[in-house]
């Protein structure tokens, strides 16, 4: 039997070979070499339970990975991963399981910090912006249709209208946010903090939301 490669953490990311080209085979062996990896760090108390001090809420694109971006070991990060990083509005006669993905974050576990992460070349704000034919995929076309306000995300005639547009729709998410009960109560009482992010691509580069400007800025 071949001896499977050494487990890189986040070495795929930057190969030179295309994903789809490095096909499942390439998944399977870092799968199967992760247990050895995993050997040599401490993981047991993982089993006990979790105690993540954040939310980490953003797009499902497979180029965002919270984990290597952040640089978070197991158990730091509660991640819920939607089309266009989307934080539904919270309604109890229809349960989704984005709102109780929140509320168990917040109410349960009690995370001290949510962070909603937009990003560049988004195609979520893309489509809902250009109003891209999605007749094809008709429930992403509903899905979008719902919960991506218009005249949030709508171009303006600024030099990057897109990224203007993804980082108004991450502060819509966050206004989404304090409607709902566990996280309004929580933020009334000082244990938690909401924070708007906007991971760029192509760079690699982060930016905050600051409130006191408006404005997204380096961290």
């Amino acid at each position: 039997m071949t001896a499977s490669p050494p487990y890189v953490p986040g070495s795929a990311a930057t190969s030179a070979v295309p994903a789809r080209r490095r096909g499942i085979s390439s998944l399977r062996e870092r799968a199967q070499a992760f247990h050895h990896y995993a050997g040599s760090r401490d993981l047991a108390p993982l089993a006990a339970g979790q105690d993540p001090c954040a939310l980490f809420i953003t797009c499902a694109d497979s180029r965002i990975i919270p984990t290597m971006i952040t640089a978070a070991s197991p158990g730091e990060l509660f991640e819920l991963r939607t089309a266009g990083n989307v934080v539904p509005p919270y309604r109890l006669e229809h349960p989704s399981g984005e709102a109780a993905t929140i509320e168990y974050a917040v109410a349960v576990l009690g995370v001290p910090h949510v962070i909603v992460c937009g990003h560049s070349h988004c195609g979520a704000v893309s489509a809902a912006t250009r109003r891209t034919d999605l007749s094809a995929a008709p429930m992403v076309a509903r899905w979008l249709a719902q919960t991506i306000r218009e005249t949030t995300v709508s171009c303006g005639a600024g030099p990057r209208p897109l990224v203007d547009a993804t980082q108004r729709h991450v502060l819509a998410q966050l206004e989404m946010l304090r409607t709902y009960p566990a996280i309004r109560d929580r933020l009334d009482g000082g244990r938690l903090r909401l924070h708007g992010w906007f991971y760029e691509i192509e760079t690699g580069a982060m930016h905050a939301h600051q409130p006191g400007t408006g404005h997204f800025l380096p961290l």
